[in-house]
């Protein structure tokens, strides 16, 4: 899911943050300074409720008259300029305030003109270390993997300027130039991955959360390969001098590595729904990991006495955007698993092999095939039948790499087997459960429909539709209605 970047002063949450607890600590010392200990500022609350007043005053004012606008890009003189402006409003309301209130005059003078010297220090210094830091991160980059596809005359400028402007921490993973086959060559630090006819189909084996699409205008623009990635379910910046309509996906203008761009993706989601679907993972993935380890207890031993071997199964998956990541369940399947996965692929009752299910499976632990013809199972059915092996994925869920809402997790042999549309299905971070599971998961066995119903999902996601997913999956496991 991409999220979509903050406008206005919420987008420097972190400036205002620094800036608060700077106005709190000046507050403290301006009074222990005048006075020697914290205790009388305890009991007289007239300096409680002027601190109190002057954190809401410079809340109220980064909000309104946004002191932290183009924080980033300002000189020294240009920050203190800005933070004397944001001392002086502070100091007047906190004046006015004690002005307009009963026992105002037993408010020392020299606590307020401390606090307001002091605080001008702490924010002016603290804005300037802060910004040293975000800069060694914009240079750093590493947080989003951004692919570019440009031409060849001004390939080196887009990626200086996405360098210069790296605001949101970008890695260029690779390059695309439409105009000259230049696939292997290595372009201001930047390898060239793919040429236009054979980029579609690089990109989307490959860790990719966003694309980059600026190219000449002297060069013709790439409608084609633009619509092969909307097909992927990929998130495109496309400069605004290219414009292009495109029906179905969601559209805005925001700032890109220094360029003004119009974004299209599936969906996006803002900062706040971002943290409200964290807080739910979170909330989930503690209760989930101390409900794992009382399962561990009873069902760890079974396991290692029944197949010896590790009680715990960690597997390469990859996640959103094609990002690989360590899948753990409690392993129900023995040692040889995956070796003898080839030997039953005739048995899939998946429509295709690019997902992998079986009515009745030997290599679960216990399950053999009696010579009458009828099955025996073990604790590996049982784990699976009731969901048990899934619960250490609430380890994924609290670490961030899984959502406890989402698509299943897939194989890197199962990516490389997509087709472009299929690879819509990672566009989003990956579940314990999801739309496809809770919508009859032992009876769906056409890919394709598996497909739609996890872009359905993600082309309208939103914290209420996790919340009935979530129900409905404990209904399922209640009911026993297959494995989510």
């Amino acid at each position: 899911m991409y999220k979509r970047k903050s406008k206005g002063w919420y987008k420097h949450k972190d400036f205002i943050v620094l800036d608060m607890l700077c106005m709190f600590l000046a507050f403290v010392i301006a009074y222990m300074v005048r006075n020697g200990s914290l205790y009388g500022m305890i009991r007289n609350r007239i300096y409680l409720y002027t601190l109190v007043f002057a954190l809401v005053m410079d809340f109220l004012s980064v909000s309104v008259f946004e002191f932290f606008h183009g924080v980033i890009r300002r000189g020294y003189y240009q920050e203190l300029n800005a933070a004397i402006k944001q001392m002086l409003c502070i100091e007047l309301t906190s004046a006015l305030f004690l002005f307009s209130i009963d026992n105002g005059h037993n408010f020392s003078r020299i606590v307020l003109y401390l606090f307001g010297g002091l605080y001008l220090l702490f924010t002016y210094v603290t804005r300037l270390k802060w910004k040293k830091h975000i800069r060694i991160k914009m240079a750093e980059g590493g947080e989003h993997s951004l692919y570019i596809i440009t031409s060849r005359d001004i390939a080196e400028h887009v990626i200086d300027k996405v360098r210069k402007y790296n605001y949101n921490r970008y890695n260029i993973n690779g390059l695309v130039i439409v105009d000259e086959d230049m696939t292997g060559q290595v372009i201001d630090g930047v390898e060239v991955v793919a040429g236009l006819d054979d980029a579609a189909a690089y990109i989307c084996q490959q860790w990719v959360d966003e694309v980059l699409i600026n190219v000449s205008p002297d060069h013709q623009y790439p409608h084609k390969l633009h619509d092969e990635l909307l097909e992927m379910g990929m998130v495109i910046h496309m400069n605004l001098a290219k414009v292009k309509n495109t029906t179905g996906q969601k559209q805005f203008v925001e700032k890109i590595g220094g360029y003004t761009v119009l974004t299209t993706t599936m969906n996006y989601a803002t900062d706040r729904q971002i943290l409200a679907k964290r807080i739910l993972d979170i909330t989930g993935g503690l209760v989930g990991c101390i409900l794992t380890g009382i399962i561990t207890i009873f069902v760890g031993p079974i396991i290692y006495i029944s197949s010896p071997g590790p009680i715990f199964f960690a597997q390469t998956r990859i996640g959103e955007n094609g990002k690989p990541f360590k899948m753990y369940k409690f392993r129900s399947m023995y040692m040889d698993a995956e070796e003898r996965k080839k030997e039953l692929m005739d048995q899939n009752k998946m429509s295709d092999a690019r997902m992998f299910k079986l009515d009745f499976d030997p290599r679960v632990i216990g399950n053999k095939v009696l010579p009458d013809g009828s099955h025996k199972t073990g604790i590996g059915e049982f784990i699976r039948k009731t969901s048990l092996d899934e619960f250490p994925q609430f380890w994924n869920v609290l670490n961030g790499t899984m959502s406890l809402v989402g698509t299943r997790p897939i194989l890197q042999d199962e990516l490389q087997q997509y087709e472009l549309h299929h690879r819509a299905r990672i566009a989003i971070k990956p579940g314990i459960t999801g739309m496809w599971q809770v919508s009859g998961r032992s009876d769906i066995t056409d890919f394709e429909e598996v497909v739609r119903l996890d872009k359905e999902y993600i082309e309208n996601w939103n914290i209420g539709l996790d919340i009935r997913i979530l129900l409905k999956t404990v209904v399922a496991v209640v009911k026993h209605e297959g494995s989510v």
